[in-house]
């Protein structure tokens, strides 16, 4: 078995700040883009503050709720790096 490859904090971070200006320009609050999403505020808030590890099925969702790609959501986290 091939050992995991440790969480980059400043990915989780960078995801986290792109998804949180996504959500404020979108004019949406914590629980609005939650609900849409399909998970907890405190799971959205946890993740905005890059200290959630969301699943792939997380990351789907939150784009869809945001109006975005999962791809343009990968590029604007990795331009916050």
């Amino acid at each position: 078995m091939t050992p995991r490859t440790p969480q980059d904090p400043k990915s989780q971070k960078a995801l986290g700040s792109a998804i949180r200006q996504l959500r404020k320009k979108k004019g949406d609050s914590l629980q609005v883009l939650a609900e849409e999403a399909g998970i907890t505020k405190n799971m959205l808030s946890l993740i905005e503050r890059g200290e959630g590890n969301p699943s792939w099925a997380t990351v789907q969702g939150i784009a869809k709720a945001l109006g975005v790609s999962v791809a343009d959501l990968a590029k604007r986290a990795d331009a916050e790096k």
